[in-house]
């Protein structure tokens, strides 16, 4: 009976070396799992980050060049105002690329005051938003960051021209 005693302590032993030793590595894994996920987030983060150019405007004449601007290019002013400095729109819906799905742009800038209230900064996100087949799942859409379009030169040059000023980007000061 001692012998199997024995067996039985060895085995209750090993068991419990073994859920110690899975603690200690899920412990450890803990670790780069959580850096995985800030590394993601990071990158998130950066995909999301929106395009940012200040003029020499108050914040008032910013916010009317902005909607002239976004009017230009074919954007409907959805939400916003000059008093929370937000100005939200939406481009026509197009016809996606394959049958039954569509497209369309959203616009969202955010206006504040430099520090030095000499002028305004102005940051903007372009958007996408697609649906794929509407005849299946209708009002099933995806919506994703650009951030390498020319939608943003446009617009900011546009901008420019309506404020009269030229804008300055503070990436390149």
């Amino acid at each position: 009976m001692s012998a199997a005693m024995t067996g039985a302590g060895r085995s209750r032993g090993g068991v419990a070396a073994i859920l110690l030793l899975a603690t200690a590595l899920g412990g450890a894994g803990c670790e780069s799992v959580s850096d995985a996920t800030t590394a993601v987030r990071e990158r998130m983060a950066a995909r999301e980050a929106p395009k940012v150019r200040t003029y020499a405007a108050q914040p008032r004449a910013t916010y009317d060049g902005v909607r002239a601007a976004a009017t230009q290019m074919g954007y409907r002013m959805t939400r916003g105002g000059a008093a929370q400095g937000e100005f939200e729109a939406v481009s026509a819906v197009h016809r996606g690329e394959t049958h039954g799905s569509s497209r369309q742009l959203t616009l969202r800038v955010k206006l504040k005051p430099t520090l030095d209230a000499k002028g305004t900064e102005v940051a903007a996100r372009i958007g996408e938003v697609l649906e794929g087949d509407s005849s299946n799942r209708a009002g099933v859409a995806t919506e994703t960051p650009l951030r390498d379009t020319p939608q943003y030169d446009v617009f900011f040059e546009r901008l420019a021209q309506v404020l009269g000023v030229a804008a300055v980007d503070p990436a390149k000061r």
